[in-house]
């Protein structure tokens, strides 16, 4: 008899019809999974096969917008979730209210944004999602344990509309106690590649560990989620470089890693992040549902995209209302031959531009999530341009290997590590929030550096005091100076742990001081000026935390929250509340209540 493995997640929900979402499972078994609403919307869907494991992704249909409704998973005529003896409210789908067209006198932005009370998006990176062995936790409590705890204790706290996990959601290179214990069981840990991940099932395990605690299980079954990896999916640092990638190509495990890393990535991950009309027109998709077991169609598709990054495309495009948000991949998209050492690829680029810049009357927010910070501590992205430029040679051969051995000792593979597309990168940014129909806000939403912190650029031609003042701008554009607010947002851990000499480093990063040395390194490198200067608008702050933008029409607020440990369990401690534009205040019409 069948049962239900794992999930359920509720990842799509389509904000356009409001009728539609999507919702993922592992069954124990092949069988067809149902989704039953209370409303009276349902879907079905059989389950395909990958290396042992049966999964399906239900496209659910008959919603009613502007609803919330209870729902439970079905295989057969048994009901598997809810569990009978849960202690937890139920899964629900909640579906935004379907814009209403413009009418006399009401502004696009206004009546589209009319249809709702805004758009709660709450995000960050970097979950080590293991429970502590001995009932201690040296990292702290887990953010996403204590939001889901929360919410599932107080029905009327406001939940997020979408959860954004911009990296790291399982750590293949790090392994926790109760993880090598299953590897052990099953061969030798003293082979290559040890206590890290070797397969498609090892792969499996981390799920288990991230999914299965019941409270983040139930957060996950009602709040829609968007993903994207960073190298601790696959592995630290992640194309580097491409003598990196040459090393470990070279390695006899390596080859099996990443081909599973990029299976388990896709079924666990990216199908999620795709709506029914891109699942019916994927052929990866086509094929491996089409296959009694699509477990050779999957590594064929891993293994070629592997060798050919430009084969597939992992980053995607999602909206909500007036919201439009990117998610980027800027890990496999990379470039890594010296002399054309790029971020993303070229057709990636592209893809990336159309995707910011299309049709910009149809938002008031843009949103791009890229999982590495665009905008570092200056001292940390002066380091990386200079690093950039030794491995390039402009200091001759000598220096370019000591400039290697320094990039992957230090991590320095962020943006700044890639120097022309970091400016193209910027470039990109004021020429989206440039313009008559230029959004209120543009926003970067990163994770992986273990702490938070807010950054506002400033382009050279910006008027004194532009950074601030261009939020309240309600004229258009002069030039190519910004009209919009454009800021780094940098959200990460959400339950990790940083080294004190690396918070210190951090901190001295942003110094007088750092930037002195910064410089220094500049003029050694010859890197030039970046095309901006930067500003550090709060933090940085440590520890287990997720910030929530706010968005309502165009207004925009931003949250940080902290999980505490207290003596009655693990809270969320308000740790900012912020306006990000004009009138922006309003939105807070109460206290935050942690």
């Amino acid at each position: 008899m069948a049962g239900l493995r794992l999930g359920p997640l509720l990842r799509y929900v389509d904000w356009g019809s409001g009728s539609t979402a999507t919702v993922w499972v592992e069954a124990s078994r092949p069988c067809t999974v149902e989704v039953r609403c209370a409303d009276g919307a349902s879907g079905a869907s059989p389950t395909f096969s990958v290396a042992g494991h049966h999964y399906a992704l239900v496209v659910v249909e008959g919603l009613t917008p502007g609803s919330t409704t209870a729902y439970e998973v079905l295989i057969g005529s048994r009901r598997v979730w809810p569990p009978e003896d849960t202690r937890l409210p139920p899964s629900t789908i909640t579906t935004p209210p379907v814009a209403t067209p413009a009418g006399p006198g009401k502004g696009a932005a206004e009546s589209a944004g009319a249809a709702s009370d805004g758009v709660r998006i709450s995000f960050g990176s970097c979950r080590w999602a293991a429970a502590p062995d001995g009932g201690h936790d040296p990292a702290g409590p887990d953010a996403l344990v204590t939001l889901a705890t929360r919410l599932a204790a107080d029905p009327a706290a406001e939940r997020p509309d979408v959860l954004l996990l911009l990296g790291d959601q399982v750590y293949a290179d790090e392994t926790s106690a109760a993880t090598r214990r299953r590897l052990a069981a099953r061969r030798d840990l003293r082979e290559p590649p040890g206590a890290e991940i070797a397969d498609y099932e090892e792969y499996t395990y981390l799920y288990d560990e991230s999914w299965r605690d019941p409270e983040v299980r139930w957060l996950l079954s009602t709040v829609p989620s968007c993903m994207i990896f960073d190298d601790h999916d696959v592995i630290d640092d992640w194309n580097t470089s491409a003598a990196w990638q040459r090393d470990i190509r070279a390695t006899p495990w390596w080859h099996e890693r990443i081909v599973s890393g990029l299976m388990s990535y896709w079924v666990h991950q990216h199908l999620g992040n795709l709506s029914p009309a891109e699942l019916a027109a994927d052929p990866v998709y086509a094929a491996v549902r089409a296959s009694p077991d699509g477990t050779e169609a999957l590594r064929r598709f891993a293994a070629e995209t592997d060798a050919d990054p430009a084969r597939t495309r992992w980053s995607y495009r999602r909206v909500f209302g007036r919201v439009r948000l990117v998610m980027v991949d800027t890990r496999a998209a990379r470039v890594l031959a010296e002399d054309r050492r790029a971020m993303l690829d070229p057709e990636e680029a592209d893809w990336l531009r159309e995707a910011v810049l299309d049709d910009p009357a149809s938002y008031d927010h843009l949103l791009i999530g890229s999982s590495l910070p665009w905008l570092l501590p200056p001292l940390v992205h002066d380091a990386e341009r200079w690093n950039a430029a030794l491995c390039a040679g402009v200091r001759g051969d000598r220096w370019a290997r000591f400039g290697e051995k320094v990039r992957r000792a230090g991590d320095l593979e962020h943006w700044a590590a890639f120097p022309e597309s970091f400016d193209r990168f910027t470039e990109l940014l004021r020429e989206a929030a440039s313009g008559p129909d230029a959004p209120a806000t543009v926003c970067v939403l990163s994770g992986d550096v273990h702490h938070a912190y807010i950054t506002e650029p400033r382009w050279p031609d910006d008027p004194p005091g532009a950074g601030r003042a261009s939020a309240t701008a309600s004229t258009p554009s002069r030039g190519s100076t910004p009209v919009s607010r454009v800021l780094q947002l940098t959200c990460s851990p959400v339950h990790n742990s940083v080294p004190r000499w690396i918070r210190a480093g951090f901190r001295f990063g942003w110094s007088r001081t750092g930037r002195r040395i910064g410089r220094l390194l500049s003029r050694h490198g010859r890197t030039g000026a970046s095309p901006v200067t930067w500003d550090r608008a709060g933090g940085p702050w440590f520890g287990n935390q997720l910030m929530t933008l706010t968005l309502l029409g165009r207004k925009s607020a931003l949250t940080l929250v902290q999980a505490t440990a207290g003596k009655r369990g693990a809270q969320l401690e308000a740790v900012l509340e912020r306006s990000l534009t004009p009138e922006g205040e309003a939105i807070f019409s109460h206290p935050t209540e942690c």
